[in-house]
């Protein structure tokens, strides 16, 4: 990413989305889904309304796909290395698509927008020509966490 020849960066963090289920949980979720909408669907299928399984089967179809999304985002990180004279950020989404952003660090500013409780909302990067938000998946002590961390970085780059 960085042509510095600085053996070493100033702030290195990589961001990560809180994933809480991995594929062998969502297996779990799903096979017990089925467990317990067989048992009601047998009962429906034997009266004869045996339209109502094929909706069971479509609710844990929504189910198994959001839970698919979920985890495919989760994949997502951001990469963020501060040089002295250099501010390099990547991102790649759940997908692996890499999109990569860089600032001098004596022109950008963090900006951290707060709700009317001081709660971290978001952080955004606004250079000369750009704004870029980041950490957006973080939970909001973990934005704050990170901006702390970050904005003493940054200040000791401006030095």
């Amino acid at each position: 990413m960085s042509t510095t020849t600085q053996a070493r960066p100033l702030f290195a963090a990589k961001l990560t989305p809180h994933n809480s289920l991995t594929g062998n949980g969502q297996r779990i979720v799903i096979a017990v889904m089925v467990v317990m909408a067989s048992v009601p669907g047998m009962v429906f299928f034997s009266m004869g309304a045996w339209p109502i399984v094929g909706f069971m089967g479509l609710d844990i179809l929504a189910v198994w796909w959001a839970l698919s999304a979920a985890r495919r985002n989760g994949r997502a990180f951001e990469e963020v290395t501060l040089w002295r004279h250099q501010l390099d950020i990547l991102k790649v989404d759940g997908k692996g698509q890499r999109r990569s952003f860089s600032f001098n660090p004596l022109a950008v500013r963090l900006v951290i927008d707060r709700d009317i409780n001081e709660r971290t909302r978001a952080l955004h990067l606004r250079g000369a020509d750009q704004t870029l938000e980041i950490g957006a998946f973080l939970a909001e002590n973990e934005k704050s966490s990170f901006a702390k961390a970050f904005g003493t970085a940054l200040r000791q780059a401006r030095r």
